[in-house]
């Protein structure tokens, strides 16, 4: 199963004790993937379409718990993809139909169907639990989440721009960051960053899957830490060989030319040191002298021998045989 799966497994087996907050959740699911239709005769059902077993379940428990109406629940293999489950839960009753789109707002008093919600004026979500709740249903019926062991990225497909205009708003009433992009014919709303996915996952109460994508980010953070640490210490680790190297040729090549008896005595003994101990870091060359130099004292030598022996290849076009 995958990340989203198990988050959405998760949430569909949260039930909100407040009626309202139910009356959020199965709105959002009802206006992302529900149809209404209507008859000849002016007679309403209502239903919804999903992949998901886990929506319809919840879409179901919700109208069980809710308003205590039947519904038809049927399954059938998905056009494309035979391997695939389209579940179909259906209010057949019209007077149960209306008493569902008049809870959720989707209807107004003279019987007209209304296609977008309202943030400013609709009482569905205007406490701070039925938004939670409403984010919820919304991301159950049309969202996903990425693996978080490859990237963040969280989202929710929404039919029309309005409704993901609605859904951004809801979204950052909590601090987050959504944002929407159009992608063929939806409009979708998303978040990319770890630590607000994380944040979202609280607004829609998902302790589980929140504690699992924490540990999955401390992981990610930590090898990346390591693999930092690593990769500039094998920077270090190369600087320093090629330095030891450049400084054994300039030492050699003084050597082999004029000989260290033309070099000052504090340059002779840094220059045998450095030639018996190539592999010798700078802190252990200056332990070698007598008496002890610091780092800084030993690379200040060690440039003045790159120096002199810069000179001496102007005069000599290499060591003499």
């Amino acid at each position: 199963m995958s990340f989203s799966s198990r988050v959405k497994d998760e949430l569909s087996r949260q039930l909100s004790p407040a009626r309202h907050c139910q009356i959020a959740e199965m709105t959002a699911i009802l206006t992302l993937c529900g149809k209404v239709q209507i008859s000849q005769n002016d007679r309403y059902r209502v239903k919804i379409s999903t992949e998901n077993a886990a929506v319809a379940r919840k879409y179901f428990t919700l109208l069980k718990k809710t308003f205590n109406i039947g519904t038809d629940v049927s399954i059938r293999q998905g056009a494309e993809n035979h391997r695939s489950r389209i579940y179909t839960v259906c209010v057949c009753s019209h007077e149960d139909s209306i008493r569902v789109l008049q809870a959720a707002k989707l209807i107004d008093r003279y019987g007209q169907v209304e296609e977008n919600l309202s943030l400013a004026q609709n009482v569905v979500i205007m406490q701070n639990c039925c938004k939670r709740a409403f984010i919820r249903g919304a991301f159950l019926a049309a969202g996903s989440i990425s693996d978080p062991e490859r990237f963040y990225h969280f989202e929710i497909a929404c039919a029309s721009e309005a409704k993901a205009v609605q859904l951004q708003g809801l979204i950052l009433a909590f601090g987050l960051d959504a944002k929407i992009v159009k992608r063929k014919k939806y409009f979708v709303v998303y978040i990319k960053e770890g630590s607000q996915i994380v944040d979202i996952l609280n607004v829609m109460e998902a302790p589980v899957s929140l504690m699992e994508l924490e540990n999955i980010r401390i992981l990610k953070e930590m090898r990346g830490s390591v693999n930092r640490q690593v990769n500039c210490e094998t920077a270090n680790i190369n600087k320093t060989v090629s330095a030891a190297v450049k400084q054994i040729e300039d030492i050699t090549f003084i050597r082999d030319t004029v000989g260290f008896d033309t070099l000052p005595e504090n340059l002779q003994e840094i220059a045998g040191l450095r030639l018996s101990k190539p592999e010798a870091t700078l802190k252990e060359l200056g332990e070698g002298l007598e008496p002890p130099v610091g780092k800084s004292g030993v690379n200040h030598r060690l440039r003045k021998l790159s120096a002199i022996a810069e000179r001496l290849r102007e005069t000599y076009p290499g060591p003499q045989a």
